[in-house]
């Protein structure tokens, strides 16, 4: 019962969290964002990823590890275009920003027949073979992930963003994954399985 209680507690915290940011104070502050993610979060060039509707959980997260990879590149999470942005944010701007772009709605596309069957398996099902498992397990049915445990939407996000992310967790380049769980499945995924299920998410919702 007592251990019942502590995570109770946990959930209500992380509850309060993920509603303590200022959608319209976001708003405001996604000006200086819309450029490259659009202004309602939904970028227009693929290599930018889709922040509409993703959930704020995972987007204060990235945002405190660029800010971390600011200050030291060996640290947190490094982009050379997101570094200057998020350097200067407070935890309550992050909060504010987040609670905006979650409030967005992300433009879905429609996913191209040649990676419907593969993109489909690999992420319902997983590749027990090669030890992949399903991306459904952390991401959802609809791929809208699970924002306390800070697991984020992939539901229409662009392919080729998600490529690269993929790629980058498999070579390592990217580490901010938590006990390296997206690292030791991105590197057992085959180029063929990352594009399929890349272009899958697309449409996924």
């Amino acid at each position: 019962m007592k251990k019942l209680a502590i995570f109770a507690l946990i959930l209500l915290g992380a509850s309060v969290s993920a509603q303590a940011g200022d959608e319209a104070k976001g708003a405001q502050l996604a000006a200086q964002c819309a450029a490259c993610h659009g202004k309602d979060g939904n970028s227009t060039t693929p290599m930018w990823p889709k922040l509409a509707g993703q959930n704020a959980e995972y987007i204060v997260k990235q945002l405190m590890d660029f800010k971390v990879g600011a200050a030291d590149k060996t640290k947190g999470r490094y982009e050379a275009s997101m570094a200057p942005m998020a350097a200067n944010l407070s935890e309550q701007d992050m909060q504010d920003l987040a609670a905006y772009y979650m409030a967005q709605e992300t433009q879905m596309g429609a996913v191209k027949a040649e990676f419907l069957e593969l993109g489909k398996k690999i992420y319902f099902q997983g590749d027990a073979e090669r030890g992949v498992p399903a991306c459904a397990a952390c991401h959802g049915a609809t791929g809208q992930g699970l924002n306390l445990a800070k697991y984020p939407s992939v539901s229409g996000q662009h392919p080729q963003y998600a490529i690269k992310q993929l790629k980058m967790f498999a070579a390592g380049e990217r580490n901010n994954d938590e006990a390296a769980v997206m690292r030791d499945i991105a590197i057992r995924m085959s180029e063929q399985q990352i594009e399929a299920v890349a272009n899958f998410m697309l449409g996924l919702h």
